[in-house]
């Protein structure tokens, strides 16, 4: 029977790193997947890596594929950025978005995304993406999530770090065009969807 769990480590999170070089903890965060008749957990570690909060790795849907984020515990940022005309490199818009429990973030098709944990206790979200089980590593490498252009450009267009005790974005010199980001409360975001 497959495991219905598994974890990112430091080292795969080296590809998509601000600082690759920099110490980090064993595992970044944990994922327990549910497939179609349940829900999919996510849970972050605390902390920093050479500045940067813990993340996910981030990547896009393959096909049209929408998710939701509900935030259960903690707090964070959720980073959505939109290609132009499927470039990697070349970004139409980029979204902060600042959440906390109780929150949700709606994240249509064709959006990459990933969330960072920016508070002192783990970060837990549930997300309704489908997992086929009958997939060479559905868990850790689900068929529906595309991380190459994540890694070929070693981590989205803005790295999510530290600077005196509160969240900033700092460009990513791998991407050709990128727009200033947005900070948004789930709010603000909810209402530029419409």
């Amino acid at each position: 029977m497959l495991k219905p769990f598994a974890e990112r480590t430091h080292e795969k999170m080296k590809e998509v790193l601000y600082r690759p070089d920099a110490q980090g903890p064993e595992i970044h965060y944990y994922m327990i997947r549910g497939g179609k008749d349940k829900t999919n957990i996510t849970v972050w570690e605390t902390g920093t890596v050479g500045g940067e909060y813990i993340k996910t790795y981030g990547h896009y849907h393959i096909g049209n594929l929408d998710e939701t984020y509900y935030i259960s515990a903690g707090e964070g940022i959720v980073l959505l950025q939109k290609r132009i005309d499927n470039k990697d490199d070349e970004i139409e818009y980029f979204y902060a978005i600042t959440v906390k429990a109780g929150d949700k973030v709606f994240i249509p098709s064709g959006v990459g995304h990933l969330v960072c944990n920016t508070g002192k206790i783990w970060l837990v979200t549930v997300d309704d993406s489908p997992v086929n089980f009958e997939e060479v590593d559905p868990v850790s490498l689900p068929g529906h999530a595309d991380y190459e252009p994540v890694k070929k450009l070693k981590g989205f267009a803005y790295y999510c770090i530290e600077e005196n005790g509160k969240p900033t974005l700092v460009k990513n010199p791998n991407y050709k065009i990128i727009p200033e980001p947005k900070w948004l409360t789930p709010e603000e975001y909810t209402q530029s969807l419409r």
